[in-house]
């Protein structure tokens, strides 16, 4: 199913809900006070869908609204109905035109006789749900006060049906796993409001528990089930068989898994099981595994279906599912789901049989080593802040759902933690309308979880907290007016403090600001360390290596911004104490020093210093003074190698002047998307990495281009990264005379006097064809480029 488009509807208000429309007429200006209104239910209606509307205006406003079947004369109403439910209080057995399921229309409207009414009239029970979050994102408030603007007129279908998030309680989530089942059904609300209309749990995947997890697997497994089924949201589970579906007893004990999973919930709307990542098992056992599984949700409820991914899937298995599909049109899939790793998919889509959904799975929880890497990520935040940091990304996957979602009839999002949750809202708010803009949905977010009189100036402060991540941090000013005008919120709007959400966006905006102040001050040491290291023909080496060490180490002994840094430690517990959030394996008890413990890398060296430790170390084992003197001149220049050479840290957006094709053309079609320049962020030592930053840094896909150079002079390119570089310099490929291929070993290419004619040179790489069947861990990369003028004579 394609894209959607979506519906704005002049009037789906019933003209007959016990007023006629001849009787009503729109208030045009101002805002209508609801501090005294009352809610107009229908007798059979959902209750837990009046319950948060009474709920989360108590909690904001303080204010306790009366609920009533019975028309009041002259007090302000907000009227709660839906079409598929008899209106006790309706007069006539009218409907208005049926629309799509889930579609809401909000109006406010003035009767003759001067009450109010606010309608929020659902065309099913969920559109019900999803017009209460209307008018809640709409609602101006504060303690004691409720206004709605006087007119409200919205009308809405949504354009994509699947409108999901994963939330799976297990030990390796950054927060979840301490939750309380109050937290839960508060959050499935909060996305409820956003138009979230499914949770995908992981009711098996990792049998770890941990201190924090109050619940058993299984009791949560229930509870989320019936949590959905409180709010009418569809609940999906994520059952990976990450074992060898051959081993009959792993095989059987699965199959119990589900049986039992499928009897304790009572709702159950899609089985989704990854063919790949994890799991490696060919068609020929997935198949007939999920074949079995379809007969056992045949005595659950009809709706169910079992979807399937294809990443990381060999080409000749993709086939083989899709002839499977084309054969058989098995009743009981549901349809496939295109994620990280998967085929393109435009391409899925097309070859999938139209009766089919296609649903997408977008890793919107990760930063880098993902699907969606953020672009020109600066090498500081990518080593500090990590994988799985507070992410916010409103702009980046605005673009990227609209790019996408036009394949699918949905999504349901990968996330592990409450880190991305403004990608959540982003992806939830766009896939109900692709066209709604992205500060708008920022504002409702600020003002619905923060309060009308910070919200707009709190979403600049998150499009200012992605713009933080774009581009060299030491040469982004605006970081510095970020953290200014967090801390100017923070002072304004002292009742959040306790805020999760808040605490969040202040964390980032104090974290950002001391990356860039520890850059700039470590990136001077390491330049005034390399000026030492260039005197060490008169100082010695030794005492040249103990002076540059005692320099580099003024970051520990003499730090930037201590100030800064104590901030950071204090969000980080409230974080702790607020949502569980754990920014620490040995503090917080994160499952790993990939899942969101940026607090353990807040020291990591921006300028190599354990680097130049481990070298000085072997350097002082050498046995000649001149040996020492040589390797420490290689160190001292390795970024400047002087007059007329050059020097390109590939992926560092802040030391890579020469690389083109850095950043995505913003006409990219969703093909290029799969094709187009990439950095990969490594992570080695479990992100404690002694080598130089710049060998965590690589990219794809790339070229290198000189302009000027001396055509009487010859050059030698150099290359540093892993295993092999086939180098191509004007498209001839390059013979190296050096070529060593661990991890930072030089390799050297002497460039062909005759290329140098035109004082242009354009440097590319062909992707080894003999590493397929390596792990992409250890396939060849190119981290650093040099071109060096050799001297006269050389």
């Amino acid at each position: 199913m394609f894209h959607r488009a979506l519906a704005i509807v002049p009037c789906l208000l019933p003209l007959s809900l016990s007023l006629t429309l001849a009787s009503l007429h729109a208030e045009q200006v101002g805002a209508i006070d609801l501090s005294d209104a009352v809610v107009v239910v229908q007798e059979n209606a959902n209750t837990a869908v009046t319950q948060l509307l009474l709920d989360e205006v108590a909690a904001r406003t303080g204010l306790h609204w009366n609920t009533t079947s019975d028309w009041p004369e002259q007090q302000t109403v907000i009227a709660l109905t839906s079409d598929s439910l008899q209106r006790s209080h309706q007069p006539t057995k009218q409907t208005h035109q049926a629309i799509t399921a889930e579609s809401y229309h909000v109006q406010v409207q003035k009767r003759d006789n001067g009450q109010t009414i606010v309608w929020i009239a659902g065309h099913d029970t969920r559109g019900l749900l999803f017009g209460v979050g209307e008018f809640l994102r709409n609602l101006d408030w504060k303690k004691g006060h409720a206004a709605i603007p006087a007119d409200l007129n919205v009308a809405v279908a949504p354009a994509y049906p699947i409108r999901g998030h994963q939330i799976g309680y297990r030990a390796r989530a950054n927060s979840w796993d301490a939750w309380t089942l109050e937290q839960f059904e508060q959050f499935f609300r909060d996305l409820a409001i956003f138009g979230t209309n499914a949770i995908e749990n992981i009711p098996f995947q990792d049998e770890s528990h941990n201190s924090m997890m109050k619940y058993s697997r299984r009791e949560m497994n229930q509870r989320m089930s019936e949590l959905c089924d409180k709010y009418d949201l569809d609940y999906w589970v994520w059952t990976p068989a990450d074992f060898d579906l051959s081993d009959e007893q792993k095989r059987a004990e699965m199959l119990a898994l589900h049986f039992q999973l499928y009897e304790d919930c009572p709702r159950l709307n899609g089985v989704f099981f990854p063919a790949g990542d994890p799991g490696d098992n060919p068609p020929s056992l997935v198949l007939p595994f999920l074949e079995e599984l379809a007969v056992k949700l045949q005595e659950t409820p009809p709706d169910c279906k079992i979807w399937m991914s294809l990443q990381l899937l060999a080409e000749e298995h993709e086939d083989q599912i899709f002839n499977y599909i084309d054969e058989n049109r098995p009743e009981w899939l549901g349809g496939l789901t295109g994620g990280p790793s998967s085929m393109p998919l435009p391409e899925i889509r097309a070859r999938l049989p139209r009766e089919y959904q296609f649903r997408l799975y977008p890793d919107i929880t990760h930063n880098k080593l993902c699907q969606y890497t953020v672009p020109e990520l600066d090498p500081a935040i990518a080593n500090t802040l990590g994988r799985e940091a507070i992410n916010p990304r409103p702009v980046e996957f605005a673009k990227i759902h609209n790019l996408f979602a036009p394949y699918s009839d949905g999504f349901i999002s990968y996330s592990d933690g409450v880190h991305d949750d403004v990608n959540k809202i982003i992806f939830s708010m766009r896939a109900v309308d692709p066209n709604r803009d992205v500060r708008d949905i920022l504002i409702d977010y600020c003002r619905y979880f923060f309060g009308p009189d910070v919200a707009e100036d709190a979403a600049d402060g998150i499009l200012a907290l992605e713009r933080n991540w774009h581009g060299s941090l030491a040469d982004n000013g605006s970081v510095e007016a970020t953290l200014k005008l967090w801390q100017e919120l923070e002072q304004r709007a002292p009742q959040l403090k306790d805020n999760w959400r808040w605490q969040m966006n202040l964390v980032r905006a104090y974290y950002d600001a001391y990356t860039r102040d520890r850059l700039i001050y470590e990136t001077k040491l390491a330049d005034e360390a390399n000026q030492v290291l260039l005197q060490a023909e008169s100082l010695g080496t030794d005492a040249a290596m103990e002076k540059a060490m005692e320099i580099l180490n003024r970051t520990k002994t003499a730090p930037v911004r201590p100030d800064l840094r104590k901030r950071i430690d204090e969000l980080c517990a409230d974080l702790f104490d607020s949502i569980a959030l754990q920014t620490s394996v040995e503090i917080y008890e994160a499952s790993g020093a990939e899942r969101g413990a940026f607090l353990d890398f807040v020291e990591y060296p921006l300028n190599n210093r354990w680097w130049y430790q481990d070298e000085f170390a072997a350097i002082r084992r050498l046995k000649t003074e001149e040996a020492k003197q040589e390797r420490l001149q290689t160190i001292a220049t390795w970024e400047n190698p002087g007059p007329g050479s050059y020097y390109d840290d590939i992926g560092n957006p802040a030391k890579s002047p020469h690389v083109i094709d850095f950043v995505p053309s913003a006409d990219d079609t969703a093909m290029q998307v799969y094709t187009m320049p990439a950095t990969t962020y490594w992570w080695i030592d479990q992100g404690q990495f002694r080598g130089r930053m710049s060998w965590l840094t690589t990219m794809s896909h790339i070229k290198v281009a000189y302009e000027g150079l001396d055509p009487a002079a010859r050059y030698t390119v150099r290359v540093a990264g892993y295993g092999k570089s086939l180098l191509r310099a004007d498209g001839e490929l390059l013979a190296p005379t050096l070529n060593e291929q661990g991890l930072g070993g030089f390799k050297e290419f002497p460039v062909p006097p005759a290329l140098l004619a035109d004082r242009k040179l354009v440097l590319s790489w062909d992707r080894p064809t003999d590493e397929n069947h390596l792990n992409w861990r250890e396939r060849s990369r190119n981290a650093e480029v040099w071109l060096l003028k050799q001297p006269d004579g050389e």
